[in-house]
């Protein structure tokens, strides 16, 4: 990917934040959680010195991937932060808030942290997208891809000269080795829409949320693993509950098949427990 360097600026292991620069141009994709944000903000800093950070990209509004924002615009109040339209209503929502408020306490609790700065009042969309729009950032341009499925809100940005995909959790989580965590929270056949959408697009790079950049060959074995994982999932499930086993026997599947190593450290278990039980209640919805 010439001219475009990647740089992990995560502060935790479960965080998601990726700082993109032309040399001109700066973007921050995802910032994580609150309680890393000034954290996060000050590896922005570090790795760029004097020069502005100019833009910060949103892939969706969950408390992993956008809380942050708000303490990273402290300390570069004049970035501007890019958002699906969704997102941004959502960030208004004092319910949605207090959800994540919840969540963020929860992670950091596990983390030894009990105290931090509450910004999560002060989040902002400032350029709202909907898909097909073209982001003229600097010298980078990137279209905006609706990517539901993970959530309503989920985007990717794709830079159709680099051939490359700013990626949604929508296409699957990958957290290293050999599988893709499917991660359908709004629907099963939406999300399976979306990763057809993205198999037919020109791509040689994919920037996943909390993995990094995966690129040539490696980014088409994530495809097509995304795509396996996604179905085989789903249809395990299905058939276990056809066959009068209980939901719980499906949670342990899921468990058993993907929530081990490292992963333990990264996906916080009733965050974990909570996406998977609505994935489980989605495919006995859609496929039986």
């Amino acid at each position: 990917m010439q001219n475009i360097s990647v740089t992990n600026v995560k502060a935790h292991p479960g965080d998601s934040a990726f700082l993109l620069s032309s040399g001109n141009t700066t973007v921050l994709v995802d910032t994580g959680f609150a309680f890393t944000g000034h954290i996060v903000a000050e590896n922005v800093r570090c790795a760029l010195g004097e020069r502005p950070l100019d833009y910060i990209f949103l892939t969706h509004s969950h408390y992993d991937h956008a809380l942050g924002s708000a303490y990273v615009l402290k300390k570069y109040p004049m970035a501007k932060v890019v958002a699906g339209s969704y997102a941004s209503g959502i960030f208004a929502r004092e319910g949605a808030k207090r959800v994540m408020r919840d969540l963020d306490k929860k992670a950091a609790a596990a983390a030894g942290i009990t105290a931090y700065e509450d910004l999560i009042d002060d989040l902002r969309v400032d350029i709202p997208v909907n898909d097909g729009d073209r982001i003229i950032a600097g010298d980078m341009e990137f279209t905006a891809i609706h990517l539901p499925g993970h959530t309503k809100c989920s985007f990717g940005f794709y830079m159709e000269k680099e051939k490359f995909l700013i990626g949604s959790e929508t296409l699957g989580v990958y957290y290293g080795g050999n599988d893709v965590w499917p991660c359908y929270l709004i629907g099963y056949n939406t999300a399976m829409e979306s990763i057809s959408r993205v198999e037919k697009m020109d791509i040689e790079n994919i920037l996943l949320p909390h993995f990094g950049l995966v690129s040539g060959e490696k980014a088409k074995w994530y495809l097509n693993t995304a795509r396996r994982s996604a179905v085989d999932t789903a249809e395990t499930i299905a058939a276990m509950l056809k066959s009068g086993k209980a939901k719980e026997d499906a949670l342990n599947f899921v468990k058993d098949r993907f929530y081990h190593g490292s992963v333990k450290t990264i996906y916080p278990p009733d965050a974990m427990v909570m996406n998977t039980n609505i994935m489980i209640d989605l495919i006995e919805k859609e496929l039986l």
